[in-house]
């Protein structure tokens, strides 16, 4: 077997399930979960009847590359939404089975072994992906600690030369999970700046794009890259996906865009791979990607669970509205892990203890003594579980 296996760690909602097997959750309450950031909304069916317009292309085998259609479309979406030329779509741009399996496997790319100790930097509290990509991928996964007094921002400063002289892929999440922070333009600069220094690949995580409050859309890795003059995304990847944007998650659909070098190297790995997507989910993602106007209600009802949430919260935990995404992160005033526990056993709310997000790193482990609300399932269940999280709080003096 693969003995890089063994460094991988059981995922945050594995242990989560073992915290609370010392606990029963109180009987008198209905179970809501805020643990997991899987979108409930409801699929537009409009998506629905594309799928199933689309099912005579199971006939066929697809190609790696996606169709044309399919391609020229998001590459058309990336212009629009960002206010960049569009990328080319045969050479910038590649459909993929989800943005989770395409940043796991972008790792085994990227990497290569021959060179000594070969490093993956992360973010730090992280997308677990991230990490178990650079074990499999036979590198060391080296921390970056995004911390509130930083707003969140990476502090390169954190690592030491000879990490970053091995150093050959850096994943970037913007917005951030779990703070929601977006990356700044400056950040972009200093992060493109390291690259150029020291040669290392940029993955941009961005699957929690569409989901911001106000006018004001969350700069990309790509619009980025074009307001500093590189418009040849040097060493530069994003990935983006459906699932939080048009609220199908079983749908597996995403893409890449950026370096047409790097990505031709990704879809050589992806022929072989067997990773083509779907033909009856290549056309709903089309129209998917071709239609706003549910993406823009989708962020309505998003923005309508925060503000109820954070004026029930506000009063008793410092909460904080994020740039963007579905997630609150919150400093609890107790171990994250004994907060966690106690609101399951009590109010029968399951929520993600911080730590459990996070490793340990430059002495710290930055997810300790928050913990990670998903604003994911429906208005009402939302607000009954912040309601409830109020309660708890102010039931015991040990909590408040």
């Amino acid at each position: 077997m693969n003995p890089d296996l063994d460094k991988l760690q059981p995922y945050p909602f594995q242990k989560l399930a073992a915290l609370f097997r010392a606990v029963t959750a109180n009987p008198a309450y209905r179970p809501i979960s805020l643990s997991i950031g899987e979108p409930k909304h409801a699929t537009p069916q409009f998506i629905k009847d594309a799928l199933l317009a689309g099912l005579d292309g199971l006939a066929n085998y697809p190609t790696t590359a996606g169709s044309d259609a399919l391609r020229g479309t998001i590459a058309h979406w990336l212009a629009e939404r960002y206010d960049i030329p569009a990328p080319a779509p045969h050479t910038q741009v590649l459909p993929v089975n989800g943005s989770r399996e395409a940043l796991f496997a972008f790792a085994q790319t990227v990497i290569d072994r021959s060179k000594n100790s070969p490093v993956v930097v992360c973010p730090n509290p992280f997308y677990q992906i991230y990490e178990g990509a650079a074990f499999l991928a036979g590198a060391t996964p080296y921390f970056l600690n995004t911390l509130p007094e930083d707003h969140f921002a990476l502090n390169f400063s954190q690592l030491p030369e000879e990490v970053w002289q091995r150093t050959q892929l850096i994943y970037v999440c913007s917005p951030g999970n779990p703070s929601g922070s977006v990356m700044a333009l400056d950040e972009w600069k200093s992060l493109f700046e390291m690259s150029d220094r020291y040669g290392f690949v940029i993955a941009s995580d961005e699957c929690y794009s569409e989901i911001y409050f106000g006018s004001d859309k969350p700069l990309g890795a790509l619009q980025a890259a074009q307001q500093l003059g590189r418009s040849d995304y040097k060493n530069l990847v994003m990935f983006s996906s459906l699932s939080k944007r048009s609220n199908v998650p079983g749908m597996r659909s995403g893409f890449v865009a950026g370096d047409a070098k790097v990505i031709a190297k990704f879809a050589l790995y992806r022929t072989y791979h067997g990773s083509a997507m779907n033909p009856a989910i290549q056309a709903a993602s089309i129209a998917a990607w071709n239609d706003e106007g549910h993406v823009i209600e989708n962020r309505h009802l998003y923005a309508e669970k925060f503000a109820r949430v954070v004026a029930i919260l506000e009063p008793v935990l410092p909460v904080v509205m994020p740039d963007a995404g579905f997630y609150l992160w919150v400093r609890t005033p107790i171990q994250d892990t004994a907060f966690a526990q106690a609101l399951y056993r009590d109010y029968n709310v399951t929520v993600l203890p911080g730590s459990y997000l996070a490793r340990s790193a430059q002495g710290v482990n930055p997810g300790e003594n928050f913990v990670r609300l998903a604003l994911v399932a429906n208005t009402a269940e939302t607000v009954e579980a912040a309601q409830r999280i109020a309660e708890f709080f102010a039931a015991s003096r040990t909590y408040g």
